[in-house]
């Protein structure tokens, strides 16, 4: 090999060399920049103000911002279906998923598939649901809206956040054991939901703790909650267990990467919201909008997520809202 083709040789392996420890650098030090969280509601809702608080505690344990990008829409399955066909699977995006992320393809056609397009990295929390209407109401109790709605077939409505949503479907699952004939009108979250309710265009607003505030203020009436045991906060609020035994909704939520996001990757996103899941400020915003640590991690969360698939689709051929 002539002296010519030697220098080439030894610049090429240099070349090569300086290309895997650039690799193993990038690799080392993620996050290098920004990480973009997707909230998929409306900001101003209890999720989006959780979510903002997470967001903020964890910080400072991945040594990088962390943004906060609103995209509401398809009850809440909008944003992380927009994550998995558009970012790359490079750890720089991350969604909150719910409960409706595994229910809904189970409804209607969507373009996602829950167990294939996302790198699952934490679950979080889950939330407190409730029943409420409009502190004038007429509707004192929930068995007084139940007797209403059974006098009166297909007159009584009711809102969400959204087609799916668990605060949907714990109201239908209320109406198919009680045979009530209710209807459903869904928003695109808790803000407009609510705003609707206080804006006298749906009777009875079905939602999570975005709702607190306007009890506070004596504005709205809580009729039920939606967990296995009363509420902390309001322990003289029956469930909706308590008259139909056996519903219980909390719909636990977590967070997602594209999928094919690498391991290494996901464990560093994980590590740090586990750590930001254990700052002060952040479980005093869980407190506030009565949401409880239901932390699983990522092995678990990912097998969670594949049992709940699968026992979403006999829910919803159960209350007849699977798709045909």
């Amino acid at each position: 090999m002539n002296s010519s083709r030697r220098q080439a040789v030894r610049a090429m392996a240099a070349l090569a060399g300086a290309a895997a420890l650039t690799g193993t650098a990038l690799a080392e030090t993620f996050p290098a920049r920004p990480v973009t969280l997707i909230v998929p509601w409306p900001a101003g809702g209890s999720a989006d103000a959780v979510l903002r608080a997470l967001a903020k505690a964890t910080e400072p344990h991945l040594g990088q911002p962390i943004v906060v990008d609103n995209k509401p829409g398809a009850a809440g399955t909008l944003g992380p279906t927009v994550m998995s066909k558009t970012a790359k699977p490079d750890g720089y995006t991350v969604s909150q998923v719910s409960q409706t992320q595994f229910r809904l393809p189970h409804m209607q056609k969507v373009n996602y598939d829950p167990i294939k397009d996302f790198s699952y990295v934490i679950r979080l929390t889950g939330y407190t649901f409730g029943v409420v209407v409009d502190a004038k109401s007429p509707f004192k109790t929930l068995s007084d809206l139940i007797a209403h709605a059974k006098k009166n077939p297909g007159k009584l409505s009711y809102g969400s956040g959204g087609t799916g949503t668990s605060h949907h479907v714990a109201i239908a699952a209320l109406a198919d054991r009680l045979q009530l004939d209710m209807q459903h009108v869904p928003f695109k979250g808790s803000s407009e939901n609510l705003v609707a309710l206080l804006g006298g265009h749906v009777d009875a607003a079905s939602d999570s703790t975005g709702w607190a505030p306007y009890l506070q203020s004596g504005r709205m009436r809580l009729l039920a909650t939606y967990g296995s045991e009363r509420a902390k906060k309001w322990p003289d609020v029956p469930t909706l267990n308590e008259i139909a035994p056996g519903l219980v909704f909390d719909s636990p939520y977590g967070l997602a990467a594209p999928a094919g996001t690498p391991a290494e990757r996901v464990k560093v996103l994980h590590d740090a919201f586990k750590k930001g899941m254990e700052e002060p400020e952040f479980l005093r915003v869980m407190e506030n909008f009565d949401q409880t640590p239901r932390y699983m991690n990522t092995a678990d969360y990912t097998a969670d997520n594949i049992k709940t698939f699968a026992d979403e689709r006999v829910l919803m051929h159960k209350l007849g809202l699977a798709k045909e």
